[in-house]
């Protein structure tokens, strides 16, 4: 046998060698594992698979898979972590940072979003989301005057950026300047007249404005909309009953109650589903960690 090895170049496989290709398949196999379980929405099973998988080497795309897996899990300050850890290995990837920027967010630790936004925008000074992020920040720290230039900023870089005139018509409401946000609501309602969320903030700018019948108007927009928008039904009511329609207000006060109550039900039925699945995904269908 060792004659014909010899003769024909062949070589006997090395015990480490096996042992180092058995870890590198059994690696792809956690691998692959975590990446179906994360895309048929088994996020706690792909944690498992990813965290082994990390075990036995650093890979900065499975960090990323970890990450998308701890978001959806909510596993948010977890999910920070993974991404500043591919962060520090790649300080000059700005998704990597537009990402970190939005879980912060998702957080509410305005402090992280500011940073992350600081860190894209000294990247590239044009980056929109960055600027968006950054104004966001701004917004959670109370900073409505930075918030509105850092907006404007991005509407100048992107005419089109319908997110940043949104906040930015809500910023400049909640500032007391609605002439300033109506002008940004105005231009939303031309584009997108059936948006939910602009036909919201229009109603609520003709509210503050003292225009009732406006205001209304356009909550009924909204609600033809989303007949389920429990806020759109508890600001007409109470604007209707102000303005002399009792029966009206208190027919949308019945309204929104009962959607409200729906959606609370709603939730806790999810949450006990939640709650059966990760009980099944606790099992570990796939065997690995057996």
């Amino acid at each position: 046998m060792n004659f014909f090895k010899a003769l024909f170049g062949g070589k006997e496989e090395k015990p480490e060698d096996r042992k180092r290709a058995e870890e590198e398949r059994d690696f792809d196999v956690l691998k692959y594992d975590g990446v179906r379980a994360l895309r048929s929405g088994q996020h706690d099973y792909a944690i498992q698979c990813f965290t082994h998988a990390l075990g036995m080497k650093e890979d900065l795309e499975i960090r990323d898979y970890m990450s998308q897996a701890l978001i959806r899990a909510d596993r948010l300050p977890e999910a920070y972590e993974q991404l500043m850890k591919i962060a520090e290995a790649q300080p000059d990837n700005l998704q990597v940072l537009i990402r970190m920027a939005n879980v912060a967010y998702m957080m509410e630790d305005y402090t992280a979003v500011a940073d992350a936004s600081e860190k894209a925008l000294m990247i590239d000074d044009k980056c929109v989301e960055a600027l968006f992020f950054y104004a966001k920040a701004c917004i959670g720290h109370g900073d409505t005057t930075n918030a509105v230039a850092m907006l404007t900023k991005a509407i100048g870089l992107k005419p089109d950026y319908t997110e940043a005139y949104l906040l930015r018509g809500e910023t400049l409401l909640s500032a007391g300047e609605t002439a300033e946000a109506d002008e940004d609501a105005c231009h939303l309602v031309k584009e997108y007249p059936e948006n939910e969320d602009i036909l919201m903030l229009k109603a609520r700018i003709e509210r503050a404005k003292g225009n009732p019948s406006e205001a209304i108007s356009y909550y009924g927009k909204a609600i033809d909309t989303n007949p389920f928008n429990a806020n759109a039904y508890r600001e007409r009511g109470k604007l209707r009953i102000d303005n002399g329609d009792e029966s009206g207000g208190q027919a949308d006060y019945r309204q929104a109650k009962e959607l409200e109550e729906q959606q609370n039900a709603g939730n806790e039925k999810q949450d006990i589903e939640n709650e059966i699945k990760d009980k099944y995904k606790s099992i570990d269908p796939y065997g690995v960690f057996s």
